[in-house]
């Protein structure tokens, strides 16, 4: 018995460092929509076909949401006599096969979720002991992304749970993002890059910009409690392996200046870029806000680098990122609830990532570009000053 348990833990340890995910599928974030921060459970064919219309027609597909993502619920409560998922037929009377043939048909890529645990989070089928009989069907059913949660895993090593899973995937053999879901409990960042593209790094997103709400036995966090966590985690990301912050909550309950706000640190901190609205029902703002070329193209900048948090007094933020080209980014953010005046001298103050290696040129004239606004807004020859709202960012894009 102890020879036969020294052989399973030896396999088990060739397993994890075998990990080998499909490479090149996340050069940059990703981007797209998820049903769980508005709906949960309470989903459908119909509502995620026309979730795939909206997705087209709103704009949002061009700009670069192209991953629509069916989270937990989509299952029945038992698998079937060969211990298959089954796709709930009363949610999906055509089957889920005809539902991602139709994202597929607008150009869109499909996601779907399960869990590392015995039971999902919403105690339908988790995955744990059917890893490649999952990825099998998945690969059957053409999926594209797989969102993999972590509960109901007392006792399961976390490492070992995603590396199986991932390897089940590269055995499946059709190439799908691995989301790796599992709430930064377990540190995935110093071992996710060769098993996942992305990893979750704390507790589910709320609705709120600077709390937490409780759910009874666990806290879901704000925007910028999220955002606190983040900047130690920087050196661990980058093009295909990326730090997660969790979905957005643009469009659903906060103020306007908050919503900015949440995306442009998103965009700041290079983070996957999912959206978790009733995109049927999004205001002109919401949309404007989704939908703005110039932070995407911060978030989505090809070398990668995820941006810092350079200095936080009085509740002023100054975050920055560098950018290709010899670009940078740079956010002025009021967390207070009151008026705050911000002056910063370009030409007097350093700037430099040293994760990374870049300083901010203070010889080189750089024209300041408002990326909410569409405007340029002076250069860095002179001292920027201005009063921000509560809650609210001002944006450049500093251009060479």
């Amino acid at each position: 018995m102890k020879k036969l348990l020294i052989g399973m833990l030896a396999l088990a340890m060739a397993n994890i460092a075998a990990a080998q995910k499909f490479e090149g599928l996340a050069p940059t974030p990703p981007m797209g929509w998820n049903s769980w921060n508005t709906f949960q459970t309470a989903i459908n064919e119909k509502m995620i076909m026309e979730m795939a219309d909206v997705l087209v027609s709103s704009g949002m597909k061009d700009a670069g949401y192209n991953y629509l993502v069916l989270d937990d619920g989509w299952m029945t409560m038992e698998r079937d006599s060969l211990g298959n998922l089954v796709p709930d037929p009363k949610k999906f009377p055509h089957g889920l096969k005809a539902v991602v043939d139709y994202v597929h048909a607008k150009g869109l890529k499909f996601g779907m979720y399960n869990c590392a645990g015995t039971l999902t989070c919403a105690k339908y089928p988790g995955t744990r002991g059917y890893e490649y009989q999952d990825a099998r069907n998945y690969a059957a059913w053409d999926i594209d992304y797989l969102k993999y949660d972590w509960c109901n895993t007392h006792g399961i090593n976390a490492k070992e749970a995603y590396t199986t899973m991932s390897n089940a995937l590269r055995k499946a053999g059709r190439p799908m993002i691995f989301s790796i879901c599992e709430w930064g409990v377990n540190k995935p960042w110093e071992w996710g890059a060769p098993v996942g593209q992305l990893w979750r790094t704390t507790e589910d997103i709320y609705q709120v910009f600077d709390s937490v709400h409780s759910h009874g036995t666990w806290d879901a966090l704000s925007v910028m409690r999220i955002a606190d966590l983040q900047d130690s985690l920087r050196r661990y990301a980058g093009p295909d392996h990326w730090n997660d912050p969790d979905m957005l909550e643009v469009g659903n309950g906060m103020t306007y200046a908050e919503d900015k706000t949440h995306f442009s640190l998103w965009a700041m901190m290079a983070a996957p870029l999912m959206a978790g609205n009733d995109i049927r029902k999004m205001t002109k703002e919401t949309k404007e806000i989704l939908t703005n070329k110039d932070i995407i193209a911060i978030d989505q900048d090809p070398l990668g680098i995820q941006g810092f948090k350079y200095s936080d007094k009085d509740s002023l933020q100054i975050w920055f990122k560098p950018l290709q080209h010899g670009d940078w980014a740079v956010c002025f953010l009021n967390r207070s609830s009151h008026d705050a005046a911000v002056s910063f001298n370009w030409k007097q103050t350093p700037v430099v990532d040293n994760v990374f290696h870049h300083t901010l040129n203070t010889n080189i004239q750089y024209t300041l570009y408002n990326v909410w606004t569409g405007k340029n807004e002076g250069t860095t020859k002179k001292p920027f000053s201005a009063t921000i709202k509560p809650h609210d960012v001002v944006m450049f894009r500093l251009k060479q």
